[in-house]
């Protein structure tokens, strides 16, 4: 079985995000960048899938820059064999990129394909759902457990409701919840042999790929500071200040 894994390149959880001065994004001058959390979580689940003898290869790929090499390295550090990088400056969006995956879905012909449910930089939540519509593939997402056997993926998923549990055929796509599982942290040894493992580097075009947007941003602001709270003398004057100044009740 190969198990196809797309990463994406963020800014890492630990830094304070800040806005450019002209609004018309998020600064990343100086700013350390990382594997995306819920995708370090999918590229866990599929190396413990080889690791059972039920994959026998796992591809990582990743949309963005040239320095997204960087994750996709940490990505073979952590077990994976090989990673193609599809090369593009453009701020993409969750459709743009689902179509570049898709082209590179047709082109790999993987049984399996693992990703996170969203990027904690856009937060859109949306890649994983259009690229099973764009390949016709069943669909597993917020995955807290994941088992393969006969041909089928066994899926239970976090729903508003509790657990839902899904039996897919493959070829299918998973996308992945916080509770899937624990990533490991990737060792010396295995990072200087990720150097070694084949990086590949295509571009949209290449994949006969159109990435034009109707989408454009027109301004990136920061949230507004959260004014202070105020303490109150009694219940009387609690609802008075609910009811009148909040005005929610």
């Amino acid at each position: 079985m190969k198990i196809l894994v797309p990463v994406k390149r963020v800014v890492d959880y630990n830094v304070k995000v800040r806005v450019k001065a002209d609004n018309s994004g998020v600064d990343l001058a100086n700013v350390k960048m990382a594997l995306n959390p819920f995708c370090e979580i999918a590229v866990e689940e599929a190396v413990r899938l080889k690791e059972k003898g039920i994959a026998s290869e796992i591809v990582v790929v990743s949309v963005g820059p040239a320095a997204a090499q960087e994750q996709l390295r940490t990505a073979l550090a952590l077990g994976a064999d090989r990673a193609v990088l599809i090369e593009s400056a453009d701020e993409l969006g969750s459709l743009a990129v689902a179509k570049l995956l898709k082209a590179l879905v047709d082109k790999e012909q993987p049984q399996l394909v693992i990703l996170g449910k969203q990027a904690i930089d856009s937060d859109n939540n949306q890649t994983g759902q259009m690229l099973a519509a764009l390949s016709g593939f069943a669909q597993g997402t917020f995955a807290s457990r994941l088992e393969i056997a006969d041909e089928r993926a066994t899926v239970t998923r976090e729903i508003d409701g509790g657990l839902q549990t899904v039996s897919l055929a493959l070829p299918a796509i998973v996308t992945t919840d916080l509770r899937l599982n624990e990533p490991r942290y990737a060792s010396l040894p295995n990072i200087m042999k990720a150097k070694k493992k084949p990086l590949e580097t295509v571009t949209p075009d290449a994949l006969g790929v159109s990435t034009a947007s109707t989408v454009k941003i027109l301004k990136v602001e920061a949230p507004a500071a959260r004014s202070a709270g105020i303490k109150v003398g009694s219940v009387a004057e609690l609802v008075e200040k609910l009811k009148n100044e909040a005005k929610v009740i």
